[in-house]
């Protein structure tokens, strides 16, 4: 259950009606919850006159008013934390791991409410809503190991008298832009790490669901994390830019839009180290020698789950050989999963996040049937009862797709699976490999020579073989890769406490012929 202390400060700061039903008729205007800024610990609601407007995405009801925060609030987060640095940065590893293990309690103890904001503000199910809790979860406690991560390298006696170490310090003020699609793993993503590494952070939520942004903040204030430690603005285009310009924000962390390249060389430019994650194209590989019950099942989850508004969603299927012949078998699965809202019980995938969302979707839809490619599936004139305003999109199969279509070269973001056929491994690797994206895939089959041959050859970052969305915990790295990633170091893991951490090399002379050896005094000491 939320604690009181969370309830009383988040619930009149952003609206949260995560408490009720997700389909709740929005408060009259008079009562209207504004979203606001977090700046040096406290909670403050935004100068601007320019407010975005979120809407429940199986509704069409407004939620909250989001701010876009005025250049004035912007900076003045940036320096609270560049001020908190000076502090923050010199705690102690111990001290900063306690607040990340009180930190993961609060956010167990309170992942129901986590989840029904998730809902309400991006329409996936609770299921997997809680989902994306645990994922961003397990990125805290992988922090809590900070005391072994963190630890540096000795070489005593490189020469006489000489010894070198190298320890890992903090940066200073670092900043993460957050996509809509995961609402609570993303941020999880970001500041834990950078603050148990001893950096301060700015973060700007996504515009369409910050609410789990702003508990997970308060949470971690409520864990111990100092005032000016973690920050949050709101907006859109100004916000990324101000963030890929300041000069006092040493690092910046971008994900899951494909125009955030040129903000990435943008940050560049300006002496940041910057990564960002973009746009994906997932292929999984049918091979006929495959498990078929379990394929299929997979196929099912991984394609419609959340909607496919997931960056590694599974959105082609290539089907080698005689695997081709099971797409009827396939429709049939999907046609079987509940298309409603998040809250109700039963449901398999909720709505897509926006109206204009849903249109692209449905768009990119019309242009395979407009280019020739079957649609033995059709979801876009699924009907939800009771939820008629909601940007619903139904599952959707599209078969007898070729690698010219608009809908296999775009990242369509929704219920959509994309169907391939191949009549080789050979020509399945080679239509992935020229697929400019490299994010994730996968490979069905019950040969290990086939799935090494697949492993070897393949040019994506992550690879799932019999497994579909093939994420690595925490210990490892999300590596996704062409495409699909520019920077110079990959989220979490080992390459996460990389980049939010730099090298800093000590070389001592201690001469042996300095150190003398004195008799002890037992007389009292004498002023002279």
């Amino acid at each position: 259950m939320l604690t009181q202390k969370i309830l009383t400060k988040i619930a009149p700061l952003h609206g949260l009606r995560c408490l009720g039903t997700a389909n709740a008729s929005p408060a009259p205007a008079t009562e209207l919850y504004k979203t606001k800024n977090l700046i040096n610990g406290e909670f403050v609601e935004s100068s601007t006159t320019e407010w975005v407007d979120l809407l429940n995405p199986a509704t069409n009801e407004l939620v909250t008013r989001v701010p876009k925060s005025t250049p004035e609030e912007m900076q003045g987060a940036v320096d609270a934390a560049k001020a908190a640095f000076k502090t923050w940065s010199q705690t102690s590893v111990l001290s900063r791991q306690g607040v990340m293990f009180k930190f993961q309690h609060l956010i167990k103890e309170n992942m129901a409410e986590l989840s029904k904001n998730i809902t309400l503000e991006q329409g996936k199910t609770l299921v997997d809503a809680e989902g994306d809790v645990i994922r961003g979860l397990q990125i805290v406690e992988h922090a809590c190991s900070v005391t072994s991560l963190q630890m540096g390298e000795t070489m005593p006696s490189v020469t006489k008298d000489m010894d070198t170490y190298s320890i890992r310090s903090p940066l200073g003020v670092c900043a993460g832009i957050t996509p809509f699609n995961f609402p609570a793993m993303i941020p999880l993503w970001m500041f834990p790490l950078a603050n148990v590494c001893g950096n301060t952070y700015v973060l700007k939520p996504s515009e369409r669901d910050p609410g789990a942004a702003m508990m997970l903040a308060e949470m971690a204030m409520d864990a111990g994390l100092p005032k000016g430690v973690l920050n949050i603005i709101h907006g859109t285009h100004d916000s990324v830019n101000f963030i890929c310009d300041n000069p006092d924000i040493k690092l910046s962390l971008l994900l899951d839009l494909p125009s955030w390249s040129s903000h990435l060389h943008r940050g560049s430019q300006n002496g940041k180290r910057v990564q960002a994650n973009l746009a994906a194209k997932n292929h999984g590989v049918i091979m006929p020698d495959a498990n078929k019950e379990n394929t299929l099942n997979q196929l099912v989850g991984a394609a419609f789950g959340a909607a496919g508004q997931r960056c590694m969603a599974l959105s082609v299927a290539v089907m080698v050989g005689d695997a081709k012949h099971w797409i009827p078998e396939l429709v049939e699965r999907a046609q079987k999963l509940r298309v409603t809202a998040g809250d109700q019980p039963g449901a398999d995938l909720g709505p897509v996040i926006s109206p204009e969302s849903k249109a692209r979707i449905e768009r990119l839809i019309q242009s395979g049937v407009d280019a020739g490619c079957e649609l033995p599936l059709d979801g876009r004139n699924v009907s939800v009862p009771g939820y008629e305003n909601g940007n619903f999109v139904g599952p959707t199969i599209m078969s007898k797709v070729t690698t010219d279509m608009e809908c296999y070269r775009e990242e369509i973001f929704g219920p959509v699976l994309n169907i391939l056929e191949a009549d080789t491994m050979d020509e399945a690797i080679e239509i992935l490999n020229n697929n400019p994206y490299g994010n994730g895939c996968a490979v069905f089959t019950n040969s290990g020579a086939a799935a090494r041959k697949f492993t070897n050859e393949v040019d994506v970052g992550q690879i799932g073989v019999n497994v579909p969305i093939p994420v690595p915990l925490p210990m490892f790295s999300f590596t996704g890769s062409r495409g699909s990633f520019l920077g110079d170091s990959n989220f979490y893991g080992k390459a996460g406490l990389n980049f939010y951490s730099q090298w800093k090399t000590v070389t001592t002379l201690w001469k042996e012929e300095d150190a003398k050896t004195a008799t002890a005094e037992t007389a009292m000491p004498r002023i002279q």
